[in-house]
């Protein structure tokens, strides 16, 4: 067979060949050591927590060793394409601090190496077909859809591995130039597929097998590929595999991350890089998330997980620096350690490598995320925080913005109660947790919602309030402040120390304790809070005793 006139008759239209793409698209001008990693996401709406795991990753290897990180739209299937998903993916990522130096962006498309789109790399995957296919290293199929389901059956029948190889690739590998002109005349469909050089028919002992250097996993060994899988589509259009391996190689992609289901795919692609005469990247494939379940590991679910979706996160109000944080401690299993050397240190200077990943399943625990945001959220300034609750306020309570929008410093006080000091309160989680929290500062969320203690009478809390009122003095530091509410404790016949009321209970009706949270829920509406004298300086003098009076009734 003629394969130069096979390739011409299949593409007429395709003038360039592979060395005009290498030289439009050369070796980029980095450092040595520098890493080019990109995100590769169908453009489905659905943007998850193995989107950001993996581009995490990505972003890390590629900006700590001063490399670029890029975003790839990998759009040929128009099926699952969703109006609005380029935008959603780059601002889900973007909010958590995830960006892209070039690719597929807001406002077009930044870089050298595009288009970043594959829906409009048309003619360049055509062109290394016609170079496989003038090689004699890819061919036409003309199989319809009911001879490739005739041919599945067989195979289930005959319990063999279903897919085109061997005795079942024959029809069409045996094709002359002249029956393949007739049926492109006759308007037959027809595909691309790889001619593979893996024997079906061998012994396995005697089937060579690919070893591929995993940066996660180590050296990997793997039978090589012996299917003859499709590399166009009748439509002309590039299947996953075909289509990333000219990408990563034009734009010159040294690490691959993703997710572990795409091993089995990796003796194709170990075949089509040699095919093209490419280098291969580095490929990292990374453990899937999990997350136990009655006792039992299970895979993340869409349907029954709403953790695995982004929107979550931010619905819910988790700081982006907590998520990330929590994040690494699972990515690499000496954050936590270097995170202990150093509290106070920012991220980004922890040294992140894929040495250090699990190949296992990396099992995902909210409550291990929440306390790893309770330590992210006391690093980060009372001034920074309120700016972030006033944004989540904004778009998830917007009928509470009044409060917050411009009225930042006063939130900020609010938010910095109790976090200084040698123990400081470590009970922020996340934005909503947080605004529960904080509720009763904003006068049309306030109510009470704890009971006076038992060992006060109705009659001696509303004394307790009266005489609280008369003596209260916003001006008072807190020594006095507390002297005063030990004082009408006193003169009421409770004990002046919790610790005389333990140990002669029959002396007392209660204990300073049972009257200051009488107090505390006139103030605060709950029988908990931090320090009741530094709420009401920040409530003001006003605020405080409009509350006292209307508890006494």
């Amino acid at each position: 067979m003629d394969h130069t006139k096979l390739a011409e008759l299949l593409f007429p239209h395709i003038t360039k060949n592979p060395e005009d793409y290498e030289a439009q698209f050369p070796k980029r001008d980095l450092k040595e050591g520098a890493m080019v990693t990109r995100l590769g996401p169908s453009p489905t709406g659905f943007i998850h927590l193995g989107n950001l795991y993996g581009a995490f990753v990505d972003e890390r290897l590629a900006h700590q060793s001063g490399g670029t990180f890029y975003l790839r739209i990998e759009d040929t299937d128009d099926k699952r394409y969703v109006e609005g998903a380029v935008e959603t993916i780059i601002n889900s990522l973007a909010f958590f601090g995830i960006n892209f130096d070039e690719g597929a962006l807001l406002d077009g498309e930044k870089g050298d190496y595009g288009p970043y789109f594959q829906s409009n790399r048309g003619e360049i995957y055509q062109c290394f077909a016609k170079e496989l296919v003038s090689k004699g290293m890819a061919y036409p199929c003309f199989l319809t859809e009911d001879e490739l389901a005739e041919i599945r059956q067989k195979q289930e029948a005959a319990k063999e591995t279903t897919g085109i190889y061997g005795k079942y690739a024959e029809k069409s590998r045996s094709l002359t130039i002249e029956e393949i002109e007739e049926n492109i005349k006759a308007g037959k469909p027809y595909v691309v597929r790889l001619k593979s050089d893996g024997n079906h028919d061998l012994p396995s002992e005697e089937v060579r097998h690919i070893k591929v250097d995993d940066a996660i996993r180590g050296t990997l060994s793997m039978p090589e590929n012996n299917q003859d899988v499709v590399i166009l589509k009748a439509n002309g259009i590039p299947t996953y595999h075909f289509a990333h391996a000219i990408d990563d190689h034009l734009m010159r992609t040294t690490h691959v991350v993703r997710g572990e289901e795409w091993l089995m795919s990796l003796p194709i692609h170990v075949e089509l890089f040699e095919k093209l005469g490419f280098e291969m990247p580095t490929y990292c494939h990374t453990a899937q998330l999990l997350k136990l379940d009655n006792g039992n590991k299970r895979k993340l679910s869409k349907r029954k997980d709403p953790e695995l979706s982004l929107d979550y996160y931010k619905k819910e109000g988790y700081h982006p620096q907590a998520v990330k944080e929590y994040l690494l401690t699972i990515l690499n299993s000496n954050f936590e350690e270097w995170r202990i050397e150093n509290p106070d240190a920012p991220m980004e200077e922890f040294e992140f490598t894929t040495a250090k990943m699990s190949s296992g399943g990396a099992l995902f625990d909210i409550n291990k995320l929440n306390d790893v945001s309770k330590d992210v959220l006391l690093r980060i300034p009372a001034s920074e925080l309120a700016k972030f609750m006033t944004e989540w306020v904004r778009e998830y309570k917007p009928k509470a913005l009044k409060y917050f929008e411009g009225n930042e410093e006063y939130i900020a006080r609010i938010l910095d109660l109790g976090r200084t000091g040698n123990k400081p309160r470590k009970d922020l989680v996340y934005a909503k947790q947080i605004f529960d929290f904080i509720s009763y500062f904003f006068n049309d969320y306030f109510v009470i919602t704890d009971q006076i203690p038992e060992q006060i009478s109705d009659a001696d809390a509303t004394e307790i309030l009266k005489r609280y009122l008369e003596s209260y003095d916003q001006s008072d530091d807190q020594s006095q402040w507390f002297d005063k509410i030990r004082t009408i404790a006193e003169d009421m016949g409770y004990a002046a120390k919790p610790k005389d009321y333990k140990k002669h209970p029959e002396e007392y009706k209660g204990h300073v304790g049972h009257v200051s949270t009488v107090i505390r829920l006139a103030v605060a509406g709950r029988s908990q809070s931090p320090d009741i004298w530094e709420i009401q300086q920040i409530l003001g003098e006003e605020n405080t005793r409009q509350r006292v009076e209307m508890l006494i009734g």
